[in-house]
């Protein structure tokens, strides 16, 4: 299934707590993949991919909420698993990062690893597209201020970010499949810091399209637009 990225970034909240924000985004030439493949918390972000077992994403998700450190949790469920060679597994905890294809993933596949983030792709039109990928989120990746929509002079969010960075990934190639015209995306995002409410634009699906990364910027738009509807309205009614 594709190629997705896991990252983890460290940053100081409004009031000056330094706190941690993760975060996962996938595309794929199949639909649904946001049911699939990215699991996140506020311990951390994992994707399982190419032969797809929902059990290691969740499974990783709750072994790092269990305070194990992920190269521990990924690896441990990675050598328990029979058909770890037709498998993709990756992502990001407090501290550290675990990148893992099997050899029986089908070409192209492989994966890369930077300063807290995983990239990881199979059946793509080549590594030019893990490159792509991680060098767009390379780019605008470890701001250590919090992620505030209204602010001009802030960093985007990073459910923007991921976005951007499979855009990159998808301009150069992508996923290879170019019969199957029925593809999907998804981003999840989440943070140690409690907000008062809740961030539309952090767990956004597009689950049947032939444009998934544009639809999921689009639909990161207009959650963005809704979340500040919400606010204004609740500044206007605690005004009132």
């Amino acid at each position: 299934m594709t190629f997705s990225i896991c990252a983890r970034e460290s940053y100081t909240d409004e009031s000056g707590t330094d706190r941690m924000r993760f975060g996962v985004a996938v595309t794929t030439r199949l639909p649904g993949v946001g049911r699939l493949c990215p699991f996140v918390n506020e311990h951390g972000a994992v994707a399982t991919q190419s032969l797809v077992n929902v059990d290691l994403g969740r499974k990783g998700a709750e072994y790092l909420a269990d305070g194990l450190a992920i190269e521990d949790a990924l690896d441990a469920l990675v050598n328990a698993d029979d058909s770890a060679p037709e498998r993709q597994l990756h992502g990001v905890g407090a501290d550290g990062t675990f990148t893992f294809s099997g050899e029986e993933c089908k070409d192209w596949f492989g994966h890369a690893s930077g300063d807290g983030y995983t990239v990881a792709g199979n059946l793509l039109t080549g590594p030019e597209v893990i490159e792509a990928t991680a060098a767009a989120y390379e780019s605008s990746a470890h701001d250590e201020r919090a992620d505030v929509i209204d602010d001009p002079e802030g960093p985007e969010p990073l459910a923007e970010r991921l976005i951007d960075a499979l855009a990159a990934g998808h301009e150069v190639g992508g996923d290879r499949r170019e019969d199957q015209t029925v593809q999907s995306a998804a981003v999840r995002v989440a943070r140690t810091e409690d907000r008062e409410v809740t961030s539309f634009y952090d767990d956004l699906r597009v689950d049947a399209t032939e444009a998934p990364v544009a639809d999921l910027r689009e639909t990161y738009e207009l959650a963005v637009e809704g979340f500040r509807s919400a606010i204004a309205r609740q500044e206007d009614d605690a005004g009132a």
